[in-house]
C-alpha cells in the first residue's frame, strides 16, 4: 500500500507540477459535488481547516479554483472549479487511464475481474470506516 501510495504521488507530479495528489482529490471532489464550501472539504476528508485553506489557496494561485457566493446565503463562499480546472483534471484523468491500461494490458480476464472485485471490496471497507482518508 505504501508504494501505491508513492506512485500515486509520483504519478500527480508528473502530470501537473502544480498538481499534488492532495490537489487532484480535493479536485475531483469539488468536480463530483459540483462545488462545495472548504469546511464541507475539511470535514469530508478529516483535515484541519488551515491544511485545507492552504491547499485551496495554492488552487486559487494556480487558476484552478474560484470562490463564488453561494445563492442561498451571501455570506458563504463555494469552491468551484474554473474551466482552466475542469481542462487539468480531464487532462490529468485522461492521463492516469492511459497509464492504468498500459498496466493492465497483459492482464487476462479472469485476472482483471478478481481485481475489480478487490478493489470494490476494499473501496466498500473504506467508505465504512471511520476515518476518510485519501488513498
Amino acid at each position: 500500500m505504501t508504494a501505491f501510495a508513492r506512485r500515486a504521488r509520483a504519478t500527480a507530479a508528473r502530470m501537473h507540477p502544480e498538481l499534488s495528489l492532495v490537489s487532484f482529490t480535493l479536485l475531483s471532489h469539488l468536480e463530483h459535488q459540483g462545488g462545495c464550501r472548504a469546511t464541507d472539504l475539511a470535514a469530508h476528508y478529516t483535515l484541519d481547516k488551515s491544511t485545507i485553506s492552504r491547499q485551496v489557496g495554492a488552487l486559487e494561485k494556480a487558476g484552478l479554483v474560484e470562490r463564488r457566493p453561494d445563492p442561498a446565503d451571501q455570506r458563504v463562499h463555494v469552491l468551484h472549479l474554473t474551466e482552466q480546472g475542469n481542462e487539468v483534471l480531464a487532462q490529468v484523468g485522461e492521463a492516469r487511464r492511459v497509464a492504468f491500461r498500459g498496466r493492465l494490458a497483459g492482464w487476462n480476464e479472469a485476472d482483471l475481474e478478481r481485481f475489480a472485485d478487490y478493489l470494490l471490496r476494499y473501496n466498500e471497507a473504506a467508505d465504512g470506516g471511520e476515518v476518510q482518508g485519501l488513498v
